[in-house]
């Protein structure tokens, strides 16, 4: 069983950066694909950006692109978020995930969760 865990959330002002941060309990290059979902009240869990094993191809949100930034170090288990300049619609929960494929990725077939942390941006 993988354990995800989430660190990094917070409350800030609009035009602030976050970084957040998802260690796996197991050796992260065995993951394939390891990323972020988000969830706001009302609304379905949807893809921010993933990220495969090797660094070299990563997918993101329409609303998050030329603003976050996804990178994971295997060494470390852990990914990362960096968002750049939020808005108020990027306030929700955001959730580690990992998957074996960008394939499943895109279906939303995640293999793992994280118990997800809270970002809110206010004006």
């Amino acid at each position: 069983q993988v354990q995800l865990v989430e660190s990094g959330g917070g409350l800030v002002q609009a035009g602030d950066s976050l970084r957040l941060s998802c260690t796996a309990s197991v050796n992260s290059a065995h993951i394939y694909v390891m990323g972020w979902f988000r969830q706001a009240p009302g609304n379905d869990r949807e893809p921010v950006a993933g990220i495969n094993w090797s660094g070299d191809r990563t997918e993101y949100g329409d609303s998050v692109k030329g603003r976050f930034t996804i990178s994971r170090d295997n060494e470390k288990n852990t990914v990362y978020l960096q968002m750049n300049n939020l808005k108020l619609e990027d306030t929700a929960v955001y959730y580690c995930a990992a998957a074996p494929s960008f394939a499943s990725w895109s279906r939303r077939q995640i293999s793992y969760w994280g118990q997800g942390t809270q970002v809110t941006a206010s004006s």
